[in-house]
């Protein structure tokens, strides 16, 4: 496709969106709201409208819970790729061939049969026994980058993200020289998961998963020769029959789900910490409350705010008839404010005894793979934190990530008390 081509299109596209969502169509909204709004207001005006509430571009938004949850468990929904999403062909190709996409061509957009098979050779490492054995050294790695840190500092790009890069990457076999690359690439691909809408954006999508692609040959060429205890090694040496496809997008896969996840669970749970200051000690005291606040981050304020599926075939959902192959937007973060699963939804509370009901991992066959890693790693990062600062406080604005689709803070910068880190130290 052509560049100017292209271009058009996107102007096109963002033109008609723009329109609608003039007008209060929910799915144009949503898809082109201002990254730095709070979107939860958007979400209950649309709750307000009903449960299943029609969009004139063809596709319904529904914000209950119990529709979600059923519509992630239903076969007879699939799932939606990026050029379906934003409504553009997308096909990046290098040399005439087509480019592995590590998220796109990944069982996370795949339907069974494929799906089940991939899934299932990576799924060892991520059983709660695997994950068991790897809490020891995600301690090791929080308290690394904790003693790093001091005075005035950046808790995501300095604490938050760190934390899961080095554990994703210990996992994949990654050395640590390439770590900042690869976060580099995360948040390039979590822009475009709700669809790509420039030329720009497109070719910065081009040139991030050319580089993966030549990085990841070039790691499994050394792991062939050289195996090592990680998942590389794991699929190169006991599934020898993957194709090249499929070792780059599972491989890229986890990279990115392992990463983007969890930094933006831990600056999420930073931010309510900061809202809710009487949480700070219990959580700085208990890792049992902080396994809860967790869980209550990922309700109230989930990384991924929304996912959408469409039917294989004409079906009723809710009352509604649904014509094969129309989108419907679940409002994965609207859902987990239900009020008729969670009693006084907008109220932060850690203590809450069915926390875990929320979709922030989504549910079914495609519920995540590494929710189990991202709690323990979210979980051990907070404690941690706030018991070696229990007097961290915000000291500016916080930038966020530009996606609609994943919510979260670019930049939280932030100071500890001296004093109190002191003190926090010697009891530890």
């Amino acid at each position: 496709m052509s560049t100017l081509k292209t271009a058009a299109q996107f102007f096109a596209v963002r033109t008609l969106l723009r329109g609608y969502a003039l007008i209060g169509d929910p799915y144009a909204k949503v898809i082109t709201s201002p990254p730095n709004r709070d979107p939860y207001l958007m979400y209950e005006q649309v709750r307000a409208k009903g449960d299943m509430v029609r969009s004139r571009m063809g596709a319904y938004v529904t914000t209950s819970r119990e529709i979600c949850d059923s519509v992630l468990r239903d076969g007879r929904f699939l799932t939606m790729t990026f050029d379906e999403a934003s409504m553009v062909p997308i096909t990046l190709v290098k040399d005439g061939e087509k480019i592995v996409n590590p998220v796109q061509d990944s069982f996370l957009m795949m339907n069974p049969p494929n799906h089940t098979r991939l899934r299932k050779l990576v799924q060892p490492f991520f059983t709660p026994r695997a994950l068991k054995d790897r809490t020891e050294s995600i301690q090791k790695i929080v308290a690394k980058y904790l003693d790093g840190l001091d005075g005035h500092f950046d808790v995501v790009t300095e604490f938050a993200s760190q934390v899961p890069m080095q554990v994703i990457a210990d996992l994949l076999g990654v050395p640590d020289d390439d770590k900042p690359t690869f976060a580099r690439w995360g948040s390039a691909l979590a822009e475009t998961l709700d669809g790509v809408w420039s030329h720009k954006q497109l070719k910065n999508l081009h040139d991030t998963i050319i580089e993966y692609n030549d990085f990841i040959d070039v790691l499994m060429d050394e792991r062939r020769r050289n195996p090592q205890n990680d998942i590389v090694s794991h699929l190169l040496t006991q599934h020898a029959d993957l194709s090249r496809e499929d070792l780059v997008a599972t491989t890229g896969l986890l990279l990115f789900a392992g990463f983007e996840t969890t930094v933006n669970l831990i600056g999420n749970g930073v931010l309510k910490a900061f809202e809710n200051p009487h949480t700070i000690a219990p959580l700085a005291q208990s890792p049992e409350y902080a396994e809860g606040f967790v869980e209550e981050v990922l309700r109230l304020d989930p990384p991924v705010q929304y996912t959408i599926r469409w039917p294989k075939e004409r079906l009723e959902l809710a009352g509604v008839s649904l014509p094969k192959g129309m989108p419907v937007m679940l409002m994965l973060a609207a859902a987990n404010r239900d009020p008729r699963v969670f009693s006084d939804p907008l109220k932060f509370d850690p203590t809450r005894s069915n926390a875990r009901e929320h979709l922030a991992f989504s549910a079914g066959i495609h519920y995540c793979i590494g929710a189990g890693l991202s709690r323990i790693e979210g979980a051990i990062a907070l404690h941690e934190l706030f018991k070696r600062f229990p007097n961290l406080a915000p000291d500016g604005p916080v930038s966020r990530r530009k996606s609609k689709l994943i919510r979260g803070a670019l930049r939280l910068p932030v100071r500890a008390n001296e004093t109190k880190r002191s003190l926090a130290v010697k009891s530890s």
